[in-house]
């Protein structure tokens, strides 16, 4: 395992471990903005399950436990992947609610929620990294462009066997035919050389 491919998760996951944690512990600062998500997520959850929790704290704190477990997963090299997916998705409502520089009207807290949302577009593209990184090992595209080649070229081999098979059989055929051709032939050359031995006067 490469020691940058370490300290580079190791730091990518920092700030989500540090989050999801205080976010889990106090999610009263992040209620208000969550409102704006559960009252869009709120009734798909309803109608999927109404064991499903809908609030907006509930939320705050599913979202804080996904970070967490994902990040740990993440810096300590397991199933790296899917837990950069999982940041990933839990960073895009996050920086969308959390900072819509868009809609601020005061210049100085414009620029200040700017920063804050490039910087998570920032950390949303080291997730899509890491998400992408195969340890240097063949990806998905590349197996499946190799298996996909592997079974052309044994599908292909397979016909050239059986076109063989076939013209084999074929001459094979032919052979037996001749055979049968000769074997007729000299039958009516001995019928007829009995025949004849018949007349012939004793």
């Amino acid at each position: 395992m490469s020691p940058v491919r370490t300290v580079a998760r190791l730091f990518l996951s920092t700030i989500f471990v540090v989050s999801g944690a205080r976010s889990i512990a106090r999610p009263t600062p992040w209620v208000p903005r969550a409102q704006k998500v559960s009252e869009k997520v709120g009734p798909l959850f309803e109608k999927a399950s109404p064991k499903l929790p809908t609030d907006a704290e509930s939320l705050v704190r599913i979202a804080g436990a996904a970070q967490v477990a994902a990040g740990f997963m993440l810096a300590t090299g397991r199933f790296t992947r899917p837990a950069a997916l999982v940041l990933a998705g839990t960073l895009v409502p996050t920086t969308l609610v959390a900072h819509p520089f868009w809609t601020v009207k005061d210049p100085v807290e414009r620029r200040h929620q700017e920063t804050h949302f490039l910087k998570n577009v920032g950390l949303l593209g080291g997730l899509l990294m890491a998400a992408a990184d195969t340890k240097g090992r063949p990806g998905l595209a590349w197996r499946a462009s190799h298996y996909a080649g592997h079974s052309r070229h044994a599908l292909e081999h397979g016909r050239h066997n059986l076109e063989h098979g076939l013209h084999s059989i074929g001459q094979s055929g032919q052979s037996v035919r001749r055979a049968a051709k000769t074997a007729r032939r000299e039958a009516r050359i001995a019928y007829r050389a009995a025949a004849a031995g018949r007349r012939l006067p004793s």
